[in-house]
């Protein structure tokens, strides 16, 4: 199987805060900076885990980060 990507696009104050809460649930998707100037990020995620990380980045938006992604 093979992993998703999903680019993220953000303000560049939230590029760590976004790694690090993604990060942070073991094994479900590793971000990589595409253009951290832009805030532009691209999420790596792991087979069966798309629902879980779409939650996981609602979550956050209703937290107050800006973020949209596709």
């Amino acid at each position: 199987m093979r992993t998703s990507r999903v680019r993220v696009k953000t303000i560049r104050a939230e590029i760590n805060y976004l790694r690090t809460t993604v990060e942070s649930y073991d094994g479900i998707a590793l971000v990589r900076s595409i253009d951290p100037s832009q805030g532009l990020v691209e999420l790596f995620v792991a087979p069966g885990c798309e629902a879980q990380v779409c939650e996981l980045l609602k979550g956050l938006q209703n937290e107050g980060v800006p973020l949209s992604w596709k």
